[in-house]
């Protein structure tokens, strides 16, 4: 396991060659398996199992990310010891899709995201053969966690938050930002359509992206999109965004019934959520008597958003943070 991670450090330097070879084969062995949602949506997951594994981490995926997109997480995971599932939310990745604009980020509920998760976890996780059982949440994804694990604290063993949304970094003020969504809301073509300032997906270059620093990782992510162009998702629509910022005062309201044992990383150089509500967060449950483990967000310096897809260094001093953290709760 040792040498497994100490190619963490150094795999840029040979991307092209590990992501064609090594990864390629890894991925063709996945299973993929989709089970209806809320409202009988289509909601896809793929599998990495091996009968020596006793532990398993559930990843949870960010606003329009897709397991596509998180196969050398994956990767790195299983060769850790623990076998991978991977969830794709309704709305993006190869999951049914809510509106006629397939690029339109949009869900009817915020719990519709919960209540998914929840019944992936009664028929994919409550009763496997697993000895230890993890959940691995990015961006929205851990907005969506901490949800379900408010309702069902003794579901996992222990989670790994990274970059969760718990806040929103928005460029007006929080009144007018309201005002306008609260307005929108009352007429559907609107509440509907693309919020502010966003639109249908594009490939940004690299270099005004504020997601990571990593050239390698981009440009592989961005090749998914236009291999796959069902996967793309673009701008979220009005109504998900008043959902997302609702969701995110939910999970601190209600930080003080998740008592599963925590670890929250934080990204330094954060342009996308609020690392205020990081803060607030593991404030609120170290005063309830569940500290989170450190007892605060665990910085990872210089890193954007997107953390476990940034250069080597902090990619890595993130993963063993987080397989650290698991071994801790084994």
């Amino acid at each position: 396991m040792s040498e497994h991670k100490n190619g963490w450090y150094s795999r840029e330097k040979a991307f092209a060659a590990f992501t064609m070879g090594p990864l390629t084969a890894f991925w063709q062995q996945r299973e993929e398996d989709e089970f209806t949602g809320v409202d009988g949506v289509a909601v896809r997951f793929v599998r990495f199992r091996a009968t020596r594994h006793d532990r398993v981490v559930v990843i949870c995926p960010g606003r329009i990310e897709s397991y596509v997109k998180y196969a050398e997480l994956a990767w790195d995971l299983f060769h850790c010891g623990y076998d991978v599932l991977i969830i794709d939310h309704r709305g993006q990745g190869r999951s049914g899709r809510l509106l006629s604009d397939t690029h339109r980020g949009h869900v009817v509920r915020f719990s519709d995201y919960v209540d998914d998760l929840e019944l992936f976890w009664e028929q994919e996780i409550k009763d496997g053969p697993w000895r230890k059982r993890y959940v691995l949440a990015h961006s929205m994804g851990g907005a969506i966690s901490a949800l379900f694990l408010e309702r069902r604290p003794e579901a996992f063993d222990a989670i790994a938050f990274c970059a969760p949304m718990f806040g929103i970094v928005l460029r007006l003020p929080d009144w007018m930002v309201r005002q306008i969504l609260d307005w929108a809301e009352g007429h559907q073509r609107i509440r509907e359509g693309y919020a502010m300032g966003t639109g249908r997906w594009r490939a940004l270059p690299f270099a005004i992206n504020v997601l990571t620093h990593s050239r390698q990782r981009y440009r592989r992510n961005l090749r998914f999109y236009a291999d796959e162009p069902t996967l793309r998702v673009g701008g979220p629509t009005y109504h998900w965004v008043r959902e997302g910022i609702l969701a995110g005062e939910q999970v601190l309201a209600g930080a003080t019934a998740m008592t599963t044992p925590t670890l929250l990383l934080q990204a330094e150089e954060e342009r996308v959520v609020d690392n205020r509500m990081h803060d607030r967060f593991c404030e609120i449950r170290a005063a309830a008597g569940h500290p989170c483990w450190g007892g605060k967000p665990f910085v990872i310096n210089g890193a954007y958003h997107e953390i476990l897809f940034e250069k080597d260094a902090m990619r890595a001093e993130a993963l063993n943070a987080i397989v650290d953290f698991f071994d801790a709760h084994d």
